[in-house]
């Protein structure tokens, strides 16, 4: 879902500096849609992997005999690593080279995944999913930095955030489509086995085609920024995860262990004194693994706050339509992730649309209109019941909310790495990445919760007026109830982003130039 550009800033023209100054492109590369093509498929692994396992998670616990309270890890041990490490892989990006960052993510993005392909217990399912997302993150940095020097004519640009939105934004929604199948004709291993054969013929062609490049000037690491940064980012979300956690009262109705938690607390206190000294360390060193310049920026920072509320929203709406598919309607994986399909129609073909007008009407009207759209498609889902049909509850839904999407990825992003140059290309993508990776895991956790207490909450009062805990349709009426609790955090988290977009983005389509900046 997230893309990147590096334009300059007209407004407030930076002077080059010797730390920071990176030699002119001498121009476009003549294979710079093969080079798109490469990393677009490189692109789709990723997203891929943040949803081709949920469909597989009830097959690969009854085959490695994972009890129900650890198969969330299936999950979040990928986003962990991913969204802790992302920072860092921006600036290994950066330093090391972009090529090689990339070819080493994907290689090692492949090698994970068989191994948790061929796992023989959940340590080694988990283990490898940790390690796939601690590749992804230094793949994922590596391809948008990419994207920002290869593209640096306007409508081309623009053309480029149009396809690598359309498979970006898609991508959640075929890979729901991909491990339905997969895990109803094959096996659940082929979900994370797939990628295999798909990276290494990705490798084949990059080697030849991308160049290589890196920032000059001061070029040493962040060793306490990164340290803290990860350990931040990793408790931040673990503890969100943990508050989540589903329980079971002592009169047997569901619940979640709750904000109050001694080990939840913990956790959350870690996260805040970690990201508050990783401020503070940042603010003091003399080549920060995260320069404060870079979110500091109206529209970059409002941009970054713009994916994390999305990415929170987003991804609820995945996880609570999959279970409402599933466990309500009574969808087989392979339907419940066909019946997303629309979903990745509607952001492919927005996306031409979006790509073509950023150019002509700027970032902020597109934006608006597409966080409005998204937000209603959201709270047309609030029509659902335990007896809906899907093209007269679902489906008109999942339909507005593509559309919106489309139109706030690509101008959202391309705002997003407004004059940021060369060398700080890798850890600004990062931060983008950052941002929807860590947004998608808090929001998630934190719309669990909030699904699982109104769950219990309409169970007991159906119980207390004579309803059967064990009727189908008793149950039913409590998840939906659940659910619709969650479709409206959702919504909320996308208004919230709507009016950051209203109040904080600036940038007008004169502000999105054809050359690349050349200083940050």
């Amino acid at each position: 879902m997230c893309l990147g550009a590096t334009v300059s800033e007209p407004r407030a023209a930076v002077a080059v500096t010797k730390p920071h100054a990176e030699e002119h492109a001498p121009g476009q590369d003549p294979r710079r849609w093969v080079i798109l093509g490469v990393i677009a498929i490189a692109q789709l692994i990723i997203v891929l992997d943040s949803s081709i396992m949920n469909i597989a998670l009830p097959a690969a616990a009854k085959d490695l005999d994972i009890n129900a309270a650890n198969l969330q890890w299936a999950i979040t041990a990928y986003t962990l690593a991913f969204g802790g490490l992302l920072l860092l892989g921006g600036r290994i990006a950066d330093y090391v080279g972009r090529k090689q960052a990339f070819i080493i993510g994907l290689v090692g993005f492949a090698g994970a995944s068989a191994i948790g392909g061929l796992a023989v217990n959940q340590g080694m399912l988990f283990g490898a999913r940790a390690l796939q997302g601690a590749f992804a993150a230094l793949l994922a940095p590596a391809a948008l930095a990419l994207i920002t020097v290869t593209f640096t004519e306007g409508k081309e640009r623009a053309k480029a955030f149009g396809v690598f939105g359309a498979i970006s934004g898609g991508g959640a929604a075929i890979g729901l489509i991909a491990g339905g199948a997969l895990t109803e004709y094959l096996d659940w291993r082929w979900c994370l086995l797939v990628n295999l054969p798909i990276a290494l013929i990705t490798v084949a062609v990059a080697i030849p085609v991308l160049k290589e490049s890196k920032a000059n000037g001061d070029t040493r690491f962040d060793i306490p920024g990164a340290f803290l940064s990860i350990v931040g980012l990793v408790a931040l979300v673990y503890g969100f995860t943990e508050a989540a956690k589903p329980v079971t009262g002592a009169d047997g109705i569901p619940g979640t262990r709750g904000w109050t938690d001694p080990v939840v607390l913990t956790w959350l206190a870690v996260a805040v004194v970690a990201l508050v000294a990783f401020v503070f360390v940042e603010r003091k060193v003399a080549n920060p693994l995260l320069p404060l310049r870079i979110v500091l920026d109206r529209n970059r920072g409002a941009s970054y706050l713009i994916f994390l509320l999305v990415g929170a929203g987003l991804f609820g709406m995945f996880l609570f339509m999959t279970l409402y598919l599933q466990n309500v309607l009574g969808y087989e994986p392979l339907k419940a992730g066909f019946a997303f399909l629309p979903f990745s129609i509607g952001i492919i073909v927005m996306a031409g649309i979006v790509a073509q007008l950023l150019p002509r009407v700027g970032p902020k009207p597109l934006m608006i209109i597409g966080l409005a759209l998204a937000s209603t498609g959201l709270l047309l889902l609030l029509n659902t019941t335990p007896t809906s049909s899907y093209f007269g509850s679902v489906f008109p839904a999942l339909v507005v909310m593509s559309l919106g999407m489309a139109a706030v990825f690509i101008p959202a992003s391309s705002t997003a790495l407004v004059g940021v140059g060369g060398h700080d290309a890798g850890i600004a993508s990062a931060v983008l990445n950052t941002s929807q990776q860590v947004g998608g895991s808090l929001g998630l956790a934190l719309l669990n919760t909030f699904a699982l207490t109104a769950t219990a909450d309409k169970l007991g009062d159906l119980i207390g007026a004579g309803g059967d805990p064990k009727s189908a349709s008793v149950q039913a009426t409590a998840q939906v109830a659940g659910f619709h609790v969650a479709y409206i955090g959702s919504a909320v988290m996308l208004i919230l982003a709507l009016l950051i977009a209203v109040v904080m983005i600036s940038a007008k389509k004169d502000d999105l130039p054809s050359e690349g900046a050349i200083a940050a």
